[in-house]
């Protein structure tokens, strides 16, 4: 070092100034260390523990590896899978943490945690859901699940309970384990809290109606029966609508819920308690198409009875996609030559999503936002963790749309 070059003066302030605690101005310019939300060290759960019976459970929240998330929940949907279980456990799940439509901030994440399932960044702060946990099929990327639906996975709020308990999103706080468990998760920070709680639901429907487009028959300009304006009805509306289909005739017996579809894409009702026997609602169909049965039709309930029927409604050579069993719903009468074959029918089942579809819904959300279409007022009772079985119980009374639990 040449000492000549070197402004001896100005270090000797600088050593002095540190030591009196006076330091440079560049010094205190420092950038502060990122604000990180504080994890308690206990938290709540909605532990189902018999039928029709939430109870709030305080568990210490599970030391975090490197390839686990603790994710801070704000808000879970409560889907007609957590109806059911909390009715009847069909599952034989209890005891259990339910909750399977929920969305969080990650306050706390391993050092291995970088991207989500698609490769996007993710930090502390950002926003997540859930999808699918393959941990029978860790193999599973996003490129190779065109064809597998999430029936052969599990999923965060139908995972039994164990030592880890914090497994659903009916809680203060979820625990997402990494690494071979297989878990997969979205960053979704871009979308508000309501849209992120209707990502699982929506994707149900953006896969059927990626399903009922490999008939080759459902188009632009088709003639589109969706029957049932429950939640799934509706959102299958949206998704029809997004795609630029507007011909779209919605059936139900719940005249609010037919006003509803209208404003959601649908161009015209049927409100089947108008009309004494199916071939008075046929005509009826028929009319709402200018008389015409429809090209495509989306069986949306779980009533046998509407399957039934729904043959009816479509035109020969037309297709049909029945989405609404999703349970054993009990058995349905047709007669396949009428209903079936001398029609040629194209018919598709659907069942749940695939990771693929996650990512599609996610633009489909922001989609139905730009056009206008009122996806969050599907939401219409929010319930604190704390009135859990009091949101179970609104949602099998069936009073509302979409039910939701949103903490404080």
């Amino acid at each position: 070092m040449d000492l000549n070059n070197v402004n001896i003066e100005e270090i000797v302030k600088q050593v002095l100034s540190g030591m009196t605690g006076n330091a440079p101005a560049a010094a205190a310019a420092k950038p502060a260390a990122p604000a990180v939300n504080s994890v308690p060290k206990t938290a709540r759960v909605a532990m189902m523990t018999e039928l029709k019976k939430f109870e709030l459970q305080e568990y210490p929240l599970p030391e975090l590896g490197d390839d686990d998330m603790i994710v801070k929940v704000e808000g879970c949907g409560v889907c007609g899978t957590d109806a059911h279980e909390y009715k009847n456990d069909p599952f034989s799940l209890i005891p259990v943490v339910l909750g399977h439509e929920g969305t969080g901030e990650i306050v706390a994440m391993g050092k291995n945690v970088k991207t989500d399932t698609a490769g996007n960044p993710v930090k502390l702060g950002d926003k997540i859901v859930t999808c699918m946990i393959f941990k029978d099929d860790p193999e599973i990327t996003m490129f190779d699940l065109n064809k597998k639906n999430v029936g052969g996975a599990d999923v965060y709020g139908l995972l039994p309970d164990d030592d880890v308990k914090f497994n659903g999103w009916f809680a203060d706080y979820i625990f997402i384990r990494g690494g071979k468990f297989g878990s997969t998760f979205f960053n979704v920070s871009d979308l508000d809290l309501d849209s992120r709680m209707l990502i699982e639901p929506c994707a149900v429907l953006v896969h059927a109606v990626e399903r009922a487009k490999t008939t080759g028959i459902l188009k632009f300009n088709s003639r589109v029966a969706v029957q049932g304006c429950g939640p799934i009805g509706l959102i299958c509306i949206a998704v029809l609508k997004t795609m630029g289909i507007v011909n779209i005739t919605a059936i139900d017996g719940n005249e609010k819920r037919l006003e509803f579809a209208k404003r959601m894409g649908a161009s015209a009702t049927v409100n089947f308690a108008d009309y004494k026997g199916i071939e008075a609602l046929t005509e009826g169909v028929k009319e709402s198409f200018g008389g015409h049965l429809a090209d495509f039709a989306f069986q949306c309930t779980g009533n046998p009875k509407a399957h039934s029927n729904i043959y009816k409604f479509i035109r020969p050579a037309g297709g049909l996609c029945e989405l609404g069993f999703f349970i054993n719903g009990g058995d349905a009468v047709i007669n396949p030559h009428f209903d079936i074959c001398s029609k040629e029918l194209t018919i598709v089942g659907s069942w749940v999503y695939t990771l693929r579809d996650y990512a599609t819904t996610i633009d489909f959300l922001k989609a139905a936002k730009a056009i206008g279409l009122p996806m969050s007022e599907l939401i219409t009772d929010r319930f604190p963790l704390e009135e859990i079985n009091e949101a179970l119980q609104t949602n099998l009374a069936m009073t509302g749309l979409k039910i939701a639990v949103v903490n404080k």
